[in-house]
């Protein structure tokens, strides 16, 4: 193939065997930062190990902690040769950046665009100069680098960068610096506050990132709250948790909180009493939080990565780009549904998780919710669905989220409407509930982590039942939601049916004990979890509603069927 100059994310020299997908994918939960194999198994390079290889993506898409995976696998020698992308992706490019300014290891990044991108599906074997691609041994003209965004700094922005703060800072500044001329930013914003989602223990290259910081002399400038950790901080050692885990993951933690981090420790951090309000600037990262921050409270943030996360927190200021504008906030995508009569719950994680599908990157405006009013709950569960397939870091349900009031209001008149119809959704039906046995040995609750309204109604639900012995119920959720349910009564009746309930920590992290090693087939009401589980935990996943999850805790049987209002006429328009 002759040679294509795409744009250059990372600079660098690399030539491998092709590993070309026409799906994104999500480093955390698709690649296993210990072996670089690809464990997403609806992804079409499923057990695919990259180490060596050039892997060619559209684009990244689901967490936020991508970057860190990535870092994992340069530091270890496990990671791909270079990546190629059709579209810039900040999450995976930043995790290049970060191994290359802090650890001086690193790979080439580079983005095509759609055509070129599609053109190397046939290849075998290519090199990557900078920003040209092509076959090995072909002549690669001089990698004269794209001038950079004219980047405005401050004074003080400046003398943060010169070190005038401490290493840590100026470091800091360094990574945002670098981001800031990916994103085509030509200034800084002061933020209000930040949530880290980098204090998930990846593997050693996330503990010595965040160390390294303390070391340095790091604090962050802004309030910051943490997400979710790998364990339960209080309890992980009484839960049986391996200390080869337990004491890197809770060092990390405890090296978030040594920067001056609020240790929230949950993953859904609206459901604090410190949500932003509409218009904030924030910086947010975790996926699901990102897109409810953005798109139900009207936030304004970018789906920060780790560590970037960090950095913002350290020097109080953001990259001036994407959804901190008002250009950046606009629909490129219109879809429509109908609302089928008497669904349940489930309805809206199978929603978000197929329009994310149908929106891999670009950010959709939604019609036909009008009149459903969603509570807090469903948007939650829609977002976290939506944020696992696809890369957007907003959504807009017309007539339901504070900035689309109407269609005009988000999206320009041309765009076509598309129609989501009872097909798409029994699809999405079969991508998540993808075991087979109905027999099930855990039922997995809170993932994002369980609301206080939530814990009242799994409460009502198991009122008067009795759960099956060979049943566990484990329900994740964050330490003042957990508060607020102790003081309501509804912890005590889930604990008298026999739920557990973990603290600090969440399904994305969990593994054995908290999944017991003779749990074959877990159910789950989440579609995050639904996709992500399978490969993170090794075993096979039902989903269902809260209703029927509470069923299979007393009978140990998920659904034989999907529901009756999934399987009805269907009801597009």
């Amino acid at each position: 193939m002759a040679a294509v100059r795409g744009r250059c994310l990372v600079a660098g020299h690399a030539r491998g065997r092709l590993a070309w997908a026409p799906l994104g994918l999500s480093f955390w939960g698709g690649v296993d930062p210990a072996s670089g194999r690809v464990i997403d198994r609806h992804h079409p390079l499923h057990g695919l190990e990259l180490a060596g290889r050039i892997l060619a993506i559209p684009s990244g898409r689901g967490s936020c902690t991508g970057s860190a995976v990535l870092l994992e696998l340069l530091l270890a020698g496990r990671g791909p040769a270079a990546l190629v992308l059709a579209e810039p992706d900040e999450i995976l490019s930043l995790g290049a950046i970060v191994a290359e300014e802090l650890f001086g290891r690193s790979l080439p990044v580079v983005s095509l665009g759609a055509e070129a991108f599609a053109a190397l599906a046939e290849q075998d074997e290519i090199a990557v100069h900078d920003c040209w691609v092509g076959a090995p041994g072909e002549f690669f003209p001089d990698s004269t680098s794209e001038a950079p965004a004219d980047l405005q700094l401050s004074a003080t922005d400046q003398a943060k960068l010169a070190g005038a703060e401490g290493q840590a800072v100026q470091a800091a500044m360094k990574i945002l610096v670098r981001m800031a001329h990916l994103q085509g930013a030509r200034e800084l914003l002061d933020i209000t506050q930040a949530h880290i989602d980098g204090c998930i223990y990846t593997g050693p290259a996330s503990l010595a990132f965040a160390q390294r910081l303390v070391e340095w002399g790091g604090r962050v400038q802004v309030p910051t709250t943490l997400n979710a950790v790998s364990v339960d901080q209080r309890r992980w050692r009484a839960q049986g948790v391996a200390p080869a885990l337990g004491e890197p993951a809770s060092a990390l933690a405890e090296a978030y909180v040594a920067l001056g981090c609020r240790p929230t420790f949950t993953c859904a951090p609206y459901l604090l009493d410190s949500a932003p309000s509409l218009g904030e600037q924030v910086v947010w990262a975790e996926s699901n939080a990102v897109v409810f921050a953005n798109s139900v409270l009207g936030a304004r943030t970018q789906k920060y990565a780790d560590f970037l996360d960090i950095c913002t927190a350290l020097t109080g200021r953001a990259p001036l780009a994407g959804c901190h504008l008002d250009s950046g906030r606009r629909a490129a995508k219109v879809l429509r549904v109908t609302v089928p009569e008497g669904h349940d719950d489930a309805f809206y994680p199978l929603l978000g998780y197929w329009i994310g599908l149908r929106s891999p990157t670009r950010i959709p405006a939604v019609l036909g919710l009008e009149n459903s009013q969603p509570s807090r709950d469903d948007l939650k569960a829609f977002g976290a669905a939506f944020a696992t397939t696809s890369a957007a870091p907003l959504f807009h349900l017309v007539g339901v989220t504070p900035e689309a009031p109407t269609l005009a209001a988000v999206a320009a008149p041309e765009l076509e409407i598309e129609d989501i119809s009872l097909a798409d959704l029994r699809q999405a039906w079969a991508e998540l509930d993808s075991a087979v046995a109905r027999e099930v040995q855990l039922v997995a609750l809170g993932n994002p982590h369980f609301s206080a309204e939530e814990c009242q109604r799994l409460a009502e639900l198991c009122r008067g039942r009795q759960r099956h012995a060979e049943v566990a119920l484990v329900i994740t959720l964050g330490r003042e939601v957990r508060a607020a349910a102790e003081r309501s009564g509804s912890l005590a009746e889930l604990e008298a049916f026999g739920a557990q309930l973990v603290g600090d920590t969440c399904w994305c992290m969990l593994g054995e004990p908290l999944v017991p090693p003779q749990a074959l087939t877990l159910l789950t009401n989440s579609g995050k979890f639904a996709h992500y589980g399978p490969g993170l935990t090794g075993r096979e996943l039902r989903f269902a509603g809260l209703t029927a999850c509470v069923e299979a805790a007393c009978t140990g049987l998920a659904p034989a069927e999907p529901p009756a209002w999934l399987v009805a006429a269907d009801l597009s328009t």
